[in-house]
């Protein structure tokens, strides 16, 4: 081979030998590890100690040094921010002057660090002006964090480039992380802690200090909870239990309103961290949208005294539903306490307790170090003095001794012993001071060697030595050493306590769908194609019977109405079907549509299956009592039996079995019962059979019953109504045509059941076959409806009273073809009387001109 050759490449030589080999997960993983760290340790965490972040710290400590204190003039900002990026914090000045903008405003910082001049930002979401704008220096209380941080009561270590050092924590003579709170995002992790109020936890401390196994439970009866700069209402003190005992919770903050007489709700403090100019903004879009109804205008009418946004309500607006509807949408918000901190470096969630603890180990370790520096300090003027003291003890000799000393260096020597002085070859008296002592003699001026300087020594040596003792008890004693920190928390506490700005309400439950809406009586139409709606009641006014109503909905083409009846709005509704299926429904869930609307599909809201109807409909308001409350249901066939409403308590969305039933039969009708009355059945065909509900024994909801009455040919069972026997009652019976009677109940005498019973009207072709019967009392008023929509609403005293097994009298007047699908009976609150609105002059002559003629059994 030619030995001009090129060498063969080897890996271990060169540059090569210095490049590590290493699998990029592993590499990548511990990269990541060091940066989250970096992120955790110092920059998005506060430390347990102090409270505060580095950047925080860096620009008050730079303050500090610049001597910007609460005593000072007020600094342009961009100077302060200058120096602490130049000095301590390299990370960029808009995150600097953001952190000091944050420290100067009010209702971000329960107690302000930073005293600013000039715009900083308002509650509105306004920025703050531009550094170059504006003026700070520190807030007196800021001062307190950095007390004694010149008598070596922290660590210090080098700034970013070595130049300078800074403090690695705060003195912080309170707990500044509790009082003021934090929050921060690092890697994987985030801190959310609440401030509170400066009192409470100075109490809370002191608590601890004086009973160091205290619990969170103790320790609450102090920190009654989060104190926000912002005011407002914690609502409920279970989550903020949580938060301190486990250092994790979710607390309901609730805005600061007013109903006031005048048709307006004033809102005058928001939730912590609520921007009030976009709050404004989405109450008005939601207005607009019609997702809330009721309000007529919306004012920002705050200034600097404080907030006021004003909500005007329409006339007539339910100022408690507008309320609620405000507190669910945008007057309540959510604090997620996280009281994430570092504690020796490490991030760490605490409880209220242990975050208090970690504090007082710290601020122990300050007076501690605060009380060491000072006893060596206190050491060596005690020292001075003697040496003084001792100097004017022998002031001749030591003067004599000084002045024929060749030079100064002769006379420190001559006073520490280490050279005699002669005179005339006779040595001067020689003393044994220390070097600190004779330094200090050489510079004594004569004035110092009057008898009255002598005195004020000796006072001095006296203080300093008393004060020596004082430092070396609380250095030897914890007990001294804790009642020192609870002093100077409490020199703290009388200086800046405030009253709490944030109350705390019971918590009534969160804001439902249901407290959205106004409780108010309703009407409720279903068809026999499964349309559903309701209207309010008032939109139907009570008129004289013999009227042909109003119209109550609009129906498609081959469809009439089924049933109607009257609810309020917050009712559970229980809807029974011809299968023997029973649904549950709030009413409100029912959509509301004006008279002439055609509703929506019962489908949508109840999962009815083909073929399957609405038969009757139970209000649960009925079933609520101390006593046993029955369902009794009877069917077509005439079959009846009774279920206690214990067996109807957890309804499916998809509905259970009410009753058992035949092939051919169908349930009819459905009535409240406690067990003790008489119940009637009624027939199609005209008659009526009245017996004690007794007689029908309680069953499950699988079973069929038993007989209630003996039908004859193709009759069936229309409705069942119970005696009441605290009221005075009648029996009311509508039939298909228009017609109806009102009859004492006593002429229905009880017989037992499963008979053939007694007529109870005429049902020929002008009456027609029976539709409803129901017992009433005086006041109620009946809601009849038509097949083809119409509702009438009359009280039932318009119709006489007559013997039963007669002919009745109009009640509704029809167009041709049309019959009457549907009664129900009401009572209402208002008291409303009959208006004569459909032209018939209220005068029924006679019941004879009705057809009103008594029959025979």
């Amino acid at each position: 081979m030619s030995s001009d050759a090129p060498d063969a490449f080897d890996p271990g030589a060169g540059i090569a030998a210095e490049v590590e080999t290493a699998r990029i997960e592993q590499e990548m993983e511990q990269s990541y590890i060091d940066y989250a760290m970096s992120v955790i340790a110092g920059r998005a965490l506060p430390d347990v100690r102090d409270g505060l972040k580095p950047v925080h710290r860096r620009i008050l400590y730079a303050m500090h040094e610049a001597g910007v204190t609460a005593r000072s003039s007020h600094r342009k900002s961009s100077s302060i921010v200058g120096e602490t990026m130049g000095d301590y914090h390299p990370h960029g000045d808009s995150a600097i002057y953001d952190t000091l903008a944050r420290m100067a405003q009010d209702f971000s910082m329960r107690y302000p660090l930073v005293d600013g001049q000039g715009n900083f930002g308002s509650v509105d979401g306004d920025p703050p002006a531009a550094m170059r704008y504006t003026e700070a220096r520190m807030a007196p209380i800021a001062e307190e964090l950095l007390e004694d941080i010149e008598m070596d009561t922290v660590d210090f270590q080098s700034n970013y480039d070595d130049r300078l050092e800074e403090p690695e924590v705060l003195p912080a003579a309170f707990p500044n992380l509790l009082v003021n709170g934090s929050s921060g995002i690092a890697v994987g992790m985030s801190t959310n802690i609440p401030p509170h109020n400066l009192g409470e936890v100075i109490d809370a401390t002191v608590h601890l200090i004086e009973d160091p196994d205290a619990t969170v439970e103790d320790l609450m009866e102090h920190v009654k909870g989060p104190d926000f700069p912002t005011g407002a209402n914690i609502v409920g003190r279970n989550a903020i239990h949580k938060a301190y005992k486990t250092g994790r919770g979710r607390i309901r903050v609730r805005a600061e309103f007013e109903v006031e007489e005048d048709d307006r709700i004033v809102i005058t403090e928001l939730p912590f961290q609520q921007n009030k100019a976009r709050l404004v903004e989405r109450i008005a879009d939601d207005v607009n949208e019609g997702k809330i109804e009721g309000i007529r205008d919306l004012r920002d009418e705050s200034d600097r005294d404080g907030i006021r946004v004003v909500v005007e309500l329409k006339r007539g607006a339910n100022a408690e539903v507008v309320k609620n509807q405000l507190l669910e949408h945008h007057l309540e918000s959510t604090f997620g306490v996280i009281n994430l901190a570092l504690v020796d470096g490490q991030p760490r969630v605490l409880t209220l307790k242990e975050t208090l603890v970690e504090y007082l180990e710290h601020r122990r370790e300050v007076v501690r170090r605060r009380s060491r520096s000072e006893l060596e300090e206190k050491e060596e003027r005690a020292h001075i003095l003697e040496g003084r003291l001792t100097a004017l003890e022998h002031v001749d000799d030591v003067v004599e001794v000084i002045r024929n000393s060749e030079s100064r260096d002769d006379a420190k020597a001559a006073l520490r012993g280490e050279h005699v002085v002669e005179v005339d070859g006779e040595p001067l008296p020689s003393f044994d001071f220390s070097e600190a002592q004779a330094d200090h003699i050489v510079a004594m001026q004569l004035g110092s060697l009057t008898a009255m300087e002598a005195g004020e020594i000796e006072s001095e040596y006296e203080d300093v030595q008393a004060r020596i003792e004082r430092l070396e008890a609380i250095l030897e004693d914890p007990d001294e050493l804790d009642a020192v920190v609870e002093d100077e928390l409490l020199e703290i506490k009388d200086e800046y306590d405030d009253d709490r700005r944030t109350s705390i309400i019971e918590d009534t439950g969160t804001v439902t769908h249901e407290d959205l809406i106004a409780e108010e009586d309703v009407v409720v139409v279903v068809t026999e194609d499964d349309y559903i709606k309701r209207m309010p009641l008032d939109t139907f006014r009570a008129q004289h019977r013999g009227g042909k109503g109003i119209i109550g909905t609009e129906l498609k083409e081959g469809d009439r109405v089924s049933s109607v009846y009257v609810a309020s709005t917050h009712d559970y509704l229980l809807y029974f079907t011809n299968h023997g299926q029973v649904y549950q429904l709030k009413t409100y869930q029912v959509p509301e549509m004006s008279r002439t609307a055609r509703g929506k599909s019962a489908v949508n809201l109840l999962d009815l299956d083909d073929g399957e109807e609405i038969t009757a409909v139970v209000n649960t308001a009925e079933m609520e009592s101390e006593e046993e409350k029955f369902l009794t249901m009877t069917t077509r066939n005439g079959y009846i039996k009774r279920t206690s409403v214990e067996k109807f308590q957890n309804i499916r969305s998809t509905g259970i079995i009410a009753t058992k039933l035949d092939e051919d039969d169908a349930l009819a009708d459905v009535e409240v019962t406690d067990g003790t009355r008489d119940l009637i059945l009624a027939s199609r065909g005209g008659m009526a059979i009245r017996f004690a509900e007794e007689e029908v024994r309680a069953m499950g909801r699988s079973a069929r019953g038993v007989r209630g009455i003996d039908l004859e040919g193709d009759d069936e069972v229309a409705a069942v109504a119970a005696v009441d026997p605290d009221r005075h009652q009648w029996v009311l019976t509508v039939t298909e045509n228009g017609y109806g009677k009102r009859t004492d109940i006593d002429e229905y005498r009880r017989q037992s059941r499963n008979g053939k019973g007694l007529i109870d009207i005429k049902t020929n072709d002008r009456n027609g076959r029976v539709c409803e019967l129901e017992t009433v009392g005086p006041g109620d008023h009946l809601f009849v409806m038509s097949g083809e929509g119409q509702i009438l609403r009359t009280p039932v005293e318009d119709l006489s009273t007559v013997g039963r097994n007669t002919m009745g009298v109009i009640v509704m007047e029809l167009d041709a073809g049309d019959s009457v699908a549907s009664v129900d009976v009401h009572f209402p609150s208002d008291g409303e009387g009959p208006e004569d609105e459909d032209g018939d002059d209220g005068d029924d002559a006679s019941d004879a001109a009705d057809g009103d003629t008594a029959g025979t059994e």
